[in-house]
């Protein structure tokens, strides 16, 4: 019984909470995504990526890190060495410890998708 009771305590000191939803195409700030798209750009895929970024928070009131969807991307295309995503699902989670008095807290934001690299093409003019 003893047990019991602290196994239910310690597993109400943990909430979690989590969404996810999908994108078509993720790239860097830095790039013009609708001159890529409107362009005569073709791409190779890279594979199958992850990246995943998180904030912290110490008793709410002291944040450190970085949980946004673009800093996960980023660690997901550092790794692989490609220029953007596709077919991305992102998932955000909150996780609390003993969350009625938020002592300790963090949030993460992970991305999965396919790493392109995009090969420019030089355009070709019209015949004459």
């Amino acid at each position: 019984m003893k047990r019991a009771v602290i196994s239910l305590l310690l597993a109400l000191s943990l909430v979690a909470c989590s969404t996810t939803s999908n994108i078509g195409l993720m790239t860097r700030p830095t790039s013009e995504p609708l001159g890529l798209l409107s362009g005569n750009t073709t791409y190779k895929e890279v594979g199958f990526v992850t990246g995943q970024a998180c904030r912290y928070f110490l008793i709410a009131l002291i944040p450190w890190g970085d949980s946004t969807p673009a800093a996960a991307m980023d660690e997901a295309l550092a790794l692989s060495g490609g220029d953007a995503l596709i077919n991305v699902s992102v998932t955000t989670s909150l996780y609390g410890f003993v969350p009625i008095y938020n002592v300790f807290s963090f949030s993460c934001t992970t991305v999965h998708g396919v790493a392109v690299s995009f090969e420019t093409e030089p355009l070709r003019s019209e015949p004459e």
